[in-house]
Formats: structure tokens, C-alpha cells, sequence
């Protein structure tokens, strides 16, 4: 192993990237993996089980393929808005096949956050369930339609809109190769609470899935088990083009509960669990409850939030699975970094791993300069997998891009000699509860809508089970409700996806700022942990 003298480390060119388009990838397995089980999942509507081999789902991708291109020319931008029903990974290869980009949205979004995704992408077409849990979907694009007169609106529930019948060889012999097309847009949150697309390409996800599997060991032919939401990147890249280039199977979980997925592992007995520590804490939590064995995983792989040491032992003594942390973002598609159990314990417990293959890492100090070894500093990358670029915002784009190319992820870590990276923060303001990224200046934005409020700031404090939670610190205008803290939560609820709602609520007399005005987020949290501040209960 390469020791280094400073906290930078060059690519390692061990595993060679590939040149595949993911339509490309696929038609692959289908000729090699054919009768080999791809997917399983629930059918939209009626939750029946679909089971489709490698072959099939080449063929369903093909049909849905040639539906969109009916309604939409390669390169413009069809958006998906469903849970986790096996149609999502189905028009996932469709649209790849189709040459379109496809917008992926999170199902929880309300009317507002819809209007805001589907004016910035311009999206061409929108395909969309009718239901995700007890959230009327259908209805929401009934709300929205009228102010898109150029958008083909398409429900699930309408099969031969967006799965031909008959397959057009056109459509299919005319699928991309090139593999530095764009094939994904995906929202993430930022700073300033605007959510920005992170645009990804075909070459990006592909190696992604491929470079991650082989370097922590995952085996040819895999099956796993995807529980996380399909419009992440940890979800639709790892969970599904993982076991695409494995000739594996995906099992996807439409909607988790501990209880139900615990009887998906003993049943179907997985070589892979993905995971976010939100999943994991409560498989866990669940399993001691139960009086039924534990199911035995061979490996648990995940990332989106700091995995504790205790869970990582936990998972192994409980389910006897081996722990891969992944480390990275969606500008990365996703992941940079991984341990491996071929790593010393002291590794695989408090580290994020060694760099994935073909991309350099660094580490620098806020003039870009490359920090000494074991220094804290900002977590930047380059290389196959960093984004096209953000939507229409070049500015965001070239502040997410130093002078040399590297990708500022905005977390700090530290690098020792070996390239080995120790998250210590988090440059970004964000907050990540259960996987998901949270932007507070969306909150705060949401929340001083309120009359009563008079001002608001959105800090994330530390939860055992969701990695951090969403607390809101308000001061109040006049005289204080007595219903305040009904009031504030079904007004945040009315206007914010669920999991932005803040769990916990404080009022404050004066909020601590800077100089020039600023509200200081770390001296709002010492004054919740000093008990300093108010809760509303």
C-alpha cells in the first residue's frame, strides 16, 4: 500500500473502469444472466409480488423504452414520482433505453416542492403513482397539471402509457452507447434550501455500482435487499445497478417497517443488506423484541449518516453480518470511500474507509491548500464520478468545483498515511435524519411564514435511531399562544415533507449571532445541551 506524505492521494488504477451506457450493462445480463431472478418487488396498485429475471426485465425495460419515446425525444427530461413499487426500477432501464433524463422524486413532496422540481427540470413527462401510504399523489398532480400545459402527465395505473404494447426495434436499436450522456437528475439539498439537480451521467453510476461491489467483495450473482427510496442514488445506483452488474438480484422493499423486512430476510436469506443507520437501529431494536430467530446476513452495506460503533457490533453479533460503511454524496454518484473486512478493527470502526479505485482524494484547509497528514480539513474528490454539473446554476456549479477539478463536498475529515478518511464534521449546513439530506433554510423559511414567529433557526441534534433530528428554535412575536407548539406543527406539516417537520421545538429570548448578524447554529445547540433554551412539549 501506497504511504503518503501528505492528505493527498492519487487514483489507484488496480480495477479498471468500464465503458458501459446502462442500457448497454443490461442487455449484457440478459444474454449472460437470463433465467436468473433480477427483481423482485410489489406491483403498483395491488401490491401483488412480480418476480422478473434478467431476460424479462430486459424486455419490460424495451416496452417501456418505446412508450416514452412516443412522448418524449432523448436527451429531454421525464420525471418519476412513486414509492418503491417494482415499476420504478422497471422505468428506470426504460428511460436509460429511451436515451431521456430521468428526474427522480421523492414521493413525499408537496404541491409546492412538485411545482419547484418540475419547473427547474423541465421535465417533458411526468409518470407518477396514484398512492404512497395514505398521501394522495394523483390528487397532487391534478392540483399542479394546469400551470404545465407542455407536461404528459401518466399514472401508473394507466400500464399502456408508459409500457407499449409492442416493442418499436427503433426505439431499442437507437438506445444510447455513449456512456458520458447524462442519465439522471437527482434533488439534493443545499445550504440555501433550494434544492439543486444534480445531473449524472451513465459512466458515473455504472462504475460507481461496479468499483464499490468489487472493491468491499460483494460475489457474482448476490442477492440482496433494498429497502431504502428509489430516488436516492443509494438506492437506484447502488441498490439497483449494483446487483445489475453483479448478475444478482434486487429484492426491493416498497415500504419499510422492521417487522415485515426481518420476515423478507429470513425468507429469502440475502448476501446483502443496504442500509442507512435509521434501518439498521430499528431491524435491530425490532429483532430484540421478537421471540423468532434472527436472520443471518453475510454483509450489511450503507452509509448516508455517521454509523456508530456500537450498531456496527451490534449488527455483527445479532445478524453475523459483516459491516461496510460507505462514505460520499450524490454529487458522487454516490460513494467515495468504503471499509472492507479486510480492514483492522480500529478501521472498520472509526473510519469511512480507503477511496474507491480511480479517483483522487485531498483534503484541504479553507485556502484549498492540502492539509498534513492527520489534519482536519474539507473532504474533496475528483474523478469517473463527480456530477455533469447542477441544473441551469453554473454558479452553484463552479462553487461545488475547485480550480484543479476537485469536488468540494463540504465535510470536513482527516487522512492518514495510508489514505484511510475519519469523518469530524460537516462543513455543509445540513441536516441528515434517516439518509435524507435536510436543508434548514427551507425550514426556517417555512416557519417565519407564521405570524407568531418573529424569527426561527433550524439546527439537527444527535438521535440514536435517525442519526440526527429536526429541532426549530423560534423567537416569538407578542404575546405567546398557549398553542404554540400545535400551532407551529400543523402549519410546518401543511407546507414541508414529513420528515422536515421538526421533532423538537424551543423558544428563545435572543438568538445568538455574529458580528454581522448571523445566526451561530453550534451556540444554538449548546444552549439545548446546557438546557438553556425553552422546549415547547
Amino acid at each position: 500500500m501506497t504511504v503518503l506524505t501528505t492528505s493527498y492521494r492519487p487514483a489507484d488504477q488496480t480495477l479498471p473502469l468500464v465503458e458501459f451506457t446502462v442500457p448497454a450493462l443490461l442487455a449484457e445480463r440478459a444474454a449472460s444472466c437470463a433465467s436468473t431472478t433480477a427483481l423482485v418487488g410489489t406491483r403498483h396498485g395491488d401490491g401483488l409480488e412480480v418476480r422478473l429475471t434478467w431476460a424479462e426485465l430486459q424486455t419490460e425495460a424495451q416496452h417501456v423504452a418505446t412508450a416514452i419515446a412516443a412522448v418524449a425525444n432523448p436527451g429531454e427530461f421525464v420525471a418519476l414520482w412513486a414509492p418503491n413499487v417494482v415499476e420504478w426500477p422497471v422505468i428506470q432501464h426504460g428511460a436509460a433505453m429511451a436515451g431521456v433524463v430521468l428526474v427522480a422524486l421523492n414521493p413525499v413532496l408537496r404541491e409546492t416542492e412538485l411545482r419547484y422540481a418540475l419547473e427547474h427540470s423541465g421535465a417533458r413527462v411526468l409518470i407518477h403513482a396514484d398512492r404512497s401510504r395514505d398521501y394522495d399523489l394523483a390528487e397532487v398532480v391534478d392540483a399542479v397539471r394546469p400551470d404545465f400545459p407542455g407536461l404528459r402527465t401518466i399514472s401508473l395505473s394507466e400500464r399502456s402509457s408508459w409500457c407499449a404494447d409492442v416493442v418499436d426495434r427503433a426505439v431499442i436499436d437507437a438506445a444510447p452507447t455513449d456512456p458520458y450522456l447524462p442519465v439522471m437528475l437527482q434533488y439534493t439539498s443545499g445550504t440555501t434550501g433550494s434544492p439543486k439537480g444534480v445531473l449524472l451521467r451513465h459512466r458515473s453510476v455504472v462504475n460507481v455500482a461496479k468499483l464499490t461491489m468489487e472493491f468491499v467483495g460483494v460475489e457474482t450473482g448476490a442477492v440482496t435487499v433494498n429497502p431504502l427510496p428509489m430516488f436516492h442514488t443509494a438506492a437506484c445506483v447502488m441498490g439497483t445497478l449494483g446487483p445489475l452488474w453483479l448478475g444478482g438480484t434486487e429484492i426491493l422493499i416498497e415500504q419499510f417497517a422492521p417487522e415485515p423486512v426481518l420476515d423478507v430476510l429470513r425468507r429469502e436469506q440475502p448476501d446483502v443488506l443496504f442500509n442507512v443507520p435509521a434501518i439498521l437501529g430499528a431491524l435491530l431494536e425490532a429483532q430484540r423484541g421478537s421471540t423468532e430467530t434472527a436472520p443471518r446476513i453475510a454483509r450489511v452495506i450503507g452509509g448516508a449518516a455517521t454509523l456508530p460503533a456500537s450498531m456496527i457490533t451490534a449488527v455483527e453479533d445479532v445478524f453475523g453480518a459483516q459491516v461496510t460503511n460507505l462514505f460520499g454524496q450524490t454529487e458522487l454518484s454516490p460513494v467515495l470511500t468504503a471499509t472492507r473486512g479486510s480492514d483492522s478493527r480500529e478501521d472498520q470502526l472509526g473510519t469511512v474507509g480507503h477511496p474507491l479505485p480511480q479517483v483522487d482524494v485531498k483534503i484541504v484547509d479553507p485556502a484549498g491548500g492540502v492539509v498534513p497528514l492527520g489534519e482536519p480539513g474539507e473532504i474533496c474528490a475528483r474523478g469517473y464520478q463527480q456530477l455533469i454539473e447542477y441544473l441551469g446554476d453554473p454558479v452553484a456549479t463552479a462553487g461545488a468545483v475547485d480550480a484543479d477539478g476537485f469536488v468540494r463536498t463540504g465535510d470536513e475529515g482527516s487522512m492518514d498515511a495510508r489514505g484511510y478518511v475519519t469523518l469530524t464534521g460537516r462543513l455543509k449546513d445540513l441536516i441528515i435524519r434517516g439518509g435524507e439530506n435536510i436543508a434548514p433554510a427551507q425550514i426556517e423559511s417555512c416557519l417565519l411564514g407564521h405570524p407568531a414567529v418573529l424569527e426561527a433557526t433550524v439546527v439537527g441534534l444527535p438521535d440514536d435511531a435517525m442519526g440526527e433530528i429536526v429541532a426549530a428554535v423560534v423567537r416569538v412575536r407578542g404575546d405567546e399562544p398557549v398553542d404554540l407548539r400545535e400551532q407551529l406543527v400543523s402549519y410546518a406539516t401543511e407546507r414541508l415533507s414529513p420528515h422536515k417537520v421538526p421533532a423538537r421545538w424551543f423558544v428563545a429570548s435572543e438568538l445568538p449571532v455574529t458580528p454581522t448578524g448571523k445566526v451561530q447554529k453550534f451556540a444554538v445547540v449548546d444552549q439545548i445541551d446546557g438546557e438553556g433554551l425553552r422546549e415547547l412539549r
